[in-house]
């Protein structure tokens, strides 16, 4: 190649050539069979769509889901449905670029924007990132203080130990860390399982709220949880994230491995994704069955939830399997946080670290403030901390919408893999939609707020 030849990545459409991978302790480390039964090559791509959907299952979730269900019963039960194919769809997208152009959408952006653009974004995801960790923090506290009467700030500095159980899981091997989050998904799942059989919901009821009707359009109120519900679904940190751990699977170059990788870790993502849905339906289900009708319509905060489960489901089990599951989910968000905190530094920077300063960098971002909050206004800021964090979230989910679908709708970057029409009709459409909501929803929140 002559000095004149610009490297093969502009060419390809990029900027800048493409520099080592994030994650590189764990980059192809999981190996994929070439040939073999249907499902040997699908449990060997199935782990990173789990990981992403705990992002989707986190406490900051939880209230949106309680406030719906506990005022409006099972009619937004449809809400969550459609943000849950909508994130479908863009997870799709970010195992398709990281696996097509071996760049996180990180890297992707740095690699395509200008340095000060690339920058600007970088700030604006890590913000997005400390928010959202926050709320991780805050649910996994609440629930240790609910379980074993651990006071608020302690269980928040509690929650900074995670970054040990991440390095001492990764050393043994991408695997174990995916099999963790696996098992305290599960765990969630079989809590809101026994949750459901107590609270016995009319299943007719559950029928028709997956079915939208107009009264979400025409009833202010039911509209603006429903756009809560619907802008603190997609998190912006797990685009990032699901574009990168994808990469851990050793895929051929060829053209045909990267198309049957992509077959099987959108199955693994789309699976996994449809388990996160059943548990923020469970948790909306629960509250309609449980608080709906009974006098107890305005619960939206955890620890209402939490202490009137026992006396209105009539026995202790409900209460602890809620907290339990709380603890589990902000566990588990904890950990894929920190992750994709680590992505993003790597990606927008192109800095190498050591893998323990990169994860307590990540984890110091969101306990500090956290510890101070709770330190001088106890559970009541935590809460209020907690509702920032997913009016931050929202603020950022534009910057890396926008891109994803756009990189992946580029014939010079996406070659033969890139988007078809009607797929990027969908993917763009969801988008507008998705920033259109989060500016309505950001705008409500103003004027509360100054109101």
């Amino acid at each position: 190649m002559s000095a004149s030849t610009p490297p093969l990545d502009v060419l390809a459409g990029w900027r800048y050539p493409r520099t080592q991978p994030s994650l590189p302790e764990s980059n192809a480390s999981v190996q994929v069979p070439r040939s073999g039964p249907f499902w040997r090559k699908a449990l060997a791509f199935a782990g990173p769509g789990y990981m992403v959907a705990v992002g989707y299952m986190d406490p900051g979730n939880w209230a949106t889901d309680l406030a719906g269900g506990a005022r409006f019963g099972y009619t937004l039960l449809s809400v969550v449905l459609i943000s849950n194919m909508m994130a479908i769809l863009l997870q799709s997208l970010a195992l398709k670029l990281g696996i097509v152009t071996g760049r996180d959408l990180a890297q992707a952006c740095r690699d395509h924007y200008s340095r000060p653009v690339s920058f600007v974004l970088w700030v604006l995801c890590e913000i997005a990132i400390a928010a959202c960790d926050l709320a991780e923090v805050i649910g996994a506290a609440i629930a240790l203080n609910l379980l074993f009467g651990i006071p608020l700030l302690w269980g928040v500095v509690l929650t900074a130990l995670d970054v040990l159980l991440i390095l001492l899981l990764q050393n043994k091997g991408f695997r174990w860390l995916e099999a963790f989050v696996i098992a305290l998904i599960a765990s969630i799942g079989v809590c809101f399982a026994v949750e459901l059989a107590m609270a016995q919901p009319a299943l007719a009821e559950v029928a028709r709220g997956l079915v939208p009707t107009t009264e979400i359009v025409s009833n202010p109120v039911m509209l603006y949880i429903a756009i809560g519900i619907l802008g603190a679904t997609v998190m912006p940190h797990n685009l990032y994230l699901h574009s990168s751990i994808v990469q851990t699977r050793r895929v051929a170059p060829d053209p045909a491995s990267k198309r049957e990788a992509i077959r099987f870790a959108t199955l693994d993502s789309t699976v996994a994704l449809l388990f996160a849905f059943f548990i923020n339906a469970a948790i909306l289900v629960l509250a309609a069955a449980t608080f709906h009708g009974s006098g107890h319509q305005n619960v939206a905060d955890i620890n209402d939830a939490y202490h009137l489960l026992t006396p209105l489901l009539g026995t202790t089990a409900a209460s602890t399997l809620f907290a339990v599951a709380l603890l589990a989910a902000g566990q588990n968000s904890t950990i894929t946080g920190t992750l994709a905190g680590q992505v993003v530094m790597e990606g927008f920077l192109d800095i190498r670290l050591p893998a323990w300063l990169r994860r307590l960098i990540t984890r110091l971002i969101a306990i500090i403030p956290a510890v101070i909050v709770t330190a001088l206004y106890g559970e009541r800021g935590a809460a209020g901390l907690l509702i920032l964090s997913q009016v931050i979230l929202s603020l950022q989910l534009s910057f890396a919408v926008v891109p994803l679908v756009r990189f992946t709708g580029e014939r010079r970057k996406m070659g033969e893999f890139v988007n078809g029409r009607l797929l990027s009709a969908a993917a763009w459409s969801v988008a507008v939609v998705i920033v259109g909501l989060n500016a309505w929803l950001l705008l409500g929140t103003a004027r509360a707020w100054l109101g």
